[in-house]
């Protein structure tokens, strides 16, 4: 397998402080919290460089102590900030988790408005200058969500990246506390002729001649033929070097089994099915991409890329917080071939 050495890789998006109480409790009845950092892209770069790619993070903060704690705790991981921004304006975006115990769900409720991420004004940035020095940009769905500022990074930064020659990937990440459905659809489908690796295949818009979105009415639990189906009409249309999804089934609020779909190649690949207890799902999505990213990196048969994309997701439920701190590609490849006896 390829050496990941030579590989710089950077992700952009709004940092997070995340509040949750302990214990499996309820905002209402808490008298604490534990604080802890994260985000969907600062998880993909906090899991790359625990495995050894070489990873930098672009966002901004408020130039305050939480801001300050939050870059921190990016580099205890391995992350290199110094793209990052300290703002005197805004505040730090917040996020409040309830974790779901049995049949109780998880919750999540944002508290990010006017933050200093949002607010920024990014068009004022040389994107060309920041990309230069590296091979590959991941983005995600979630900040073209929170303002227009933002959703001028993400435009401004796809179009530097190609011509810069980077590889690409985009995290589709629909969250609907922050945007609806069709704007998403509409926004993120703009982006798409800039991407090589895209992760999800919602929101998009998709339609066939009559107008309607082919996606429409899939199944949650598509067949390897449907799934086969969009996959080949996604690269049809766009010519993705790879496309990846995860399929969750939820048989309570602590135990979920996964598997996923890729297509890449030229094929459609299917992944084992994993079932697991969880202790924190939150990042799961993220690991799910990380690890594929890295198997892409690593230029590991198709197979295994898909397998060791679930098993990174998988191994990111067993850990509190919103990274996953796995720091060996030897665990996630004994999870991946489902090898559960104790190491010595």
């Amino acid at each position: 397998m390829a050496s990941v050495k030579d590989i710089r890789f950077i992700t952009m998006g709004e940092l997070l402080l995340r509040l949750s109480p302990p214990n499996y409790e309820k905002i209402r009845t808490t008298d604490e919290f534990k604080v802890t950092y994260g985000g969907a892209e600062a998880n993909v770069a906090a899991s790359l460089s625990n495995l050894g790619v070489d990873s930098s993070y672009f966002t901004v903060v408020p130039d305050s102590s939480i801001g300050k704690a939050a870059i921190r705790y990016l580099r205890s991981n391995d992350v290199h900030c110094s793209p990052c921004i300290y703002s005197d304006k805004g505040r730090m975006g917040i996020y409040f988790l309830e974790e779901g115990f049995g049949v109780r769900s998880s919750k999540v409720t944002y508290d990010r408005k006017d933050s200093s991420f949002a607010t920024y004004d990014f068009s004022k940035l040389d994107f060309k200058a920041i990309l230069e020095k590296f091979t590959w940009l991941h983005l995600s769905g979630i900040t073209p969500a929170l303002s227009k500022n933002c959703r001028v990074l993400i435009t401004n930064a796809l179009k530097a990246a190609k011509e810069l020659g980077l590889t690409v990937s985009f995290d589709c990440n629909f969250r609907s506390a922050l945007w609806g459905w069709q704007e998403a659809r509409d926004c993120i489908t703009e982006y798409l002729p800039y991407v090589d690796v895209l992760f999800g295949i919602e929101p998009i818009n998709l339609r066939d001649e009559s107008g309607k979105d082919i996606k429409d009415g899939l199944s949650m639990n598509p067949t390897y033929k449907e799934q086969d189906r969009i996959f080949r009409e996604l690269h049809k249309r766009y010519n993705f070097k790879a496309i990846g999804r995860h399929v969750r089934y939820v048989h309570s609020g602590s135990e979920n089994s996964l598997k996923a779909f890729m297509w890449y190649d030229g094929e459609t690949y299917e992944s084992r099915t994993f079932r697991f207890n969880i202790l924190d799902r939150v990042g799961g999505g993220d690991a799910f991409a990380s690890g594929m990213i890295y198997a892409i990196m690593r230029q590991m048969p198709p197979d295994d890329i898909v397998n060791f994309a679930v098993a990174s997701s998988v191994i990111k439920h067993t850990m509190h917080g919103d990274f996953n701190i796995t720091d060996d590609e030897s665990s996630i490849m004994k999870l991946m071939n489902q090898e559960y006896e104790i190491r010595r």
